[in-house]
């Protein structure tokens, strides 16, 4: 049986990391290596893909930090969640919902959806 959310919380620990060298280790442990992530604003292809859109929010959103909202569900090889991006302990300033493909437990195919953008 697979555990949506401890897949969630997997690709949010990739995503919430700065530590470039740790990065790398999660996001290889948390993505296919033919990942593909889109999004309205950006998209990224393998891990050194999505290791740059992650840079990338680190530097656009300092101190900013992803949180899973809800419970993340699924069916067979396919896995939706909703998040939240803001200050760390203030409520999120962006939110937004995924939808992906699961290979051998890690993320393949992820397409974005932004729910709430700032004016």
């Amino acid at each position: 049986m697979t555990d949506y959310n401890a897949i969630a919380e997997a690709y949010f620990a990739a995503w919430n990391e700065t530590n470039a060298a740790a990065r790398k280790a999660l996001v290889e442990a948390v993505f296919t290596t033919g990942v593909s992530y889109r999004d309205p604003i950006m998209q990224g292809d393998g891990h050194a893909g999505i290791d740059a859109l992650i840079a990338g929010v680190h530097g656009q959103f300092p101190g900013f930090r992803f949180k899973l909202k809800g419970k993340a569900d699924g069916f067979g090889d396919n896995i939706r969640f909703s998040w939240g991006l803001g200050p760390d302990g203030a409520e999120a300033v962006i939110e937004g919902s995924d939808f992906a493909t699961i290979k051998d437990g890690r993320l393949g195919l992820i397409t974005g959806f932004l729910d709430k953008v700032p004016g």
